[in-house]
């Protein structure tokens, strides 16, 4: 009967012991996927910790994404407590705060990821341990809801700490099934968790360097698989990035795509702006290799060299001339005709001076897809370089007539242009109609410069009220610009108005004392309504100020 007692007293002891301790036979596997994640900010300082898993044999793991924001750099010790760091972020979703990352190892024992896990089902919560099998925490699933269309969120009945967050959450198979996730304040004994398959899930795409969410941390974002979602990304980072990310992401690009010429494209105008011209050329040469037979890169080629001599022209590198970009255009039009090959062909003709051919370039483009404003516009700065002007404004009135009333805000730049060239050749009135239309499609963005000019078309078309609110305008916007002030003064004395003339004279002296202008006009204004000794007085100080026209206006008014 002893025998018997001392038998059975180690099962009573065993069913005694908690549950957590009840750990099922496959942890010692599963325990090799878990990972705990460190994060940590510019200055070195520890950012933030939690647990997480691999998913993938090459070093993909999935933790939360919290950790990650405002992070510099991030890195995981293994089950076995090994440090790697964090390449890249592979994906993430914060509201479900998950993030997928690439880990600096190539040779990682995932946890199978389970689709899914009935309602009632037993489950295990697994804790990280260094080198040690943790004891599981045993739940059941109290109710699964399912989110864009094939993922579930988890409720649980399972008593977790707020260190257990992102640990996974495992199937009686030792699958993962998901990862927990913060209980809000819930109370205790209910968890909740998101899918797994979720989390492993996510990916990067096009857009993903401008989300938002990425903007939360200094961690790289990988670039997508799909090439032309990578090569977006790189459009995109061209102009939000800083230098040191974007040159890192074409670098990356260029290993993930050794064999597609848009990275060798983008580090060649990367080089050619930091005026590494030799670099850059080596560059286009591998484009070239990786795929000569496209257009793009004949044509990408010439347009590199084009700008360069368009903004860098100072800076010398022998092999890019404007004739070698001509010649890679032309060949970009002869691997495929299109207009806007010969756009750039007819650009680079102008650069060179060569403003004949480069009109017949642009005139031939008034007869394709590409016939718009802008063709005759340009045609119509080859033939005014040509000393043509009669077809220049019919170019220019060609343009124009590309838009139908009521214009457009893109009307805009060739209303303005064709009224300063009317301006030019004394056609003030349709000058001003030119103008007047320009003002009622720019509205609050016209500048003093647009005042004074059309002060000077409705000066010239007699309008003079007009003239007179434009160029109080002008002053009104730059009230320190002494040669509107002499404007206005000069049109009062011309129509009489020598009272007011006076007063913008005085206000010019006031201005600018060390200019004649205001001594002129004070003075003749002055002589005008007799008040001739202190008029000649005036006149004598402009001609001492060094004014032409004084001592003329001194014999005619002050005598």
């Amino acid at each position: 009967m002893k025998r018997r007692i001392l038998f059975l007293l180690p099962f009573y002891l065993f069913a005694l012991l908690p549950l957590s301790a009840q750990s099922p036979s496959w942890t010692s596997k599963a325990v090799k996927s878990l990972l705990t994640l460190k994060t940590f900010a510019a200055d070195g300082a520890l950012l933030a910790s939690s647990t997480g898993f691999f998913v993938g044999t090459d070093g993909e793991a999935v933790s939360s994404f919290a950790p990650f924001k405002g992070a510099q750099r991030a890195v995981v010790i293994d089950a076995q407590g090994k440090e790697y760091p964090v390449e890249q972020l592979l994906g993430a979703n914060d509201t479900y705060d998950v993030a997928k990352f690439q880990v600096a190892t190539r040779k990682t024992t995932p946890l199978a990821v389970a689709a899914t896990v009935a309602n009632g089902s037993a489950v295990w919560l697994m804790p990280y341990a260094v080198k040690k099998t943790p004891d599981c925490i045993k739940g059941t699933v109290s109710s699964a809801e399912l989110f864009q269309e094939k993922y579930q969120y988890y409720t649980l009945q399972l008593n977790a700490e707020e260190s257990h967050i992102s640990c996974p959450v495992l199937n009686q198979n030792g699958e993962v099934v998901g990862i927990l996730q913060p209980s809000a304040g819930d109370k205790k004994g209910t968890a909740y968790a998101v899918s797994a398959r979720f989390a492993a899930d996510q990916k990067i795409y096009g857009l993903s360097i401008n989300d938002p969410m990425f903007r939360q941390t200094n961690i790289a974002i990988a670039l997508p698989d799909d090439v032309k979602e990578a090569q977006l990304s790189l459009f995109l980072a061209s102009s939000t990035k800083d230098e040191s990310q974007y040159a890192n992401l074409i670098e990356r690009f260029i290993q993930k795509f050794p064999n597609d010429a848009d990275g060798y494209i983008y580090r060649a105008r990367y080089q050619a702006a930091k005026g590494n011209f030799n670099d850059a050329d080596n560059d286009m040469q591998k484009a070239l290799k990786v795929n000569g037979a496209s257009d793009d890169v004949h044509y990408q080629y010439a347009e590199l060299i084009y700008q360069k001599d368009l903004y860098q022209s100072d800076k010398s590198f022998d092999a890019w001339t404007l004739d070698k970009a001509f010649a890679e255009s032309q060949e970009a039009y002869r691997l495929n005709p299109m207009s806007i090959y010969l756009q750039q062909q007819a650009q680079i003709r102008y650069a060179q001076r060569q403003y004949g051919e480069a009109y017949t370039l642009y005139e031939q483009l008034t007869h394709t897809d590409l016939r718009s404003a802008d063709i005759f516009y340009a045609a119509s700065q080859c033939k005014g370089q040509l000393g043509e002007t009669d077809q220049q404004m019919a170019l220019l009135d060609s343009a124009v007539n590309q838009f139908s009333r009521p214009y457009v805000k893109t009307a805009a730049p060739y209303l303005l242009a064709r009224a300063q060239m009317l301006l030019g050749q004394e056609k003030y009135r349709p000058a001003v109609n030119d103008f007047n239309d320009y003002a009622s499609l720019m509205g609050s963005q016209l500048g003093p410069q647009f005042y004074y000019n059309r002060f000077l078309a409705e000066s010239g078309g007699h309008l003079f009220q007009q003239a007179l609110n434009d160029i109080n305008k002008a002053i009104e916007l730059a009230p320190t610009d002494p040669m509107y002030q002499a404007e206005k003064a000069s049109l009062e004395v011309r129509v009489g108005m020598h009272k007011e003339a006076i007063e913008t004279a005085q206000q010019l002296i006031r201005l600018s004392p060390e200019l004649s202008d205001g001594y002129l006009f004070l003075g003749l204004a002055q002589c005008l309504t007799n008040q001739k000794a202190e008029g000649a007085k005036n006149l004598n100080k402009a001609k001492e100020l060094g004014n032409d026209q004084a001592q003329s206006l001194i014999d005619k008014y002050a005598k």
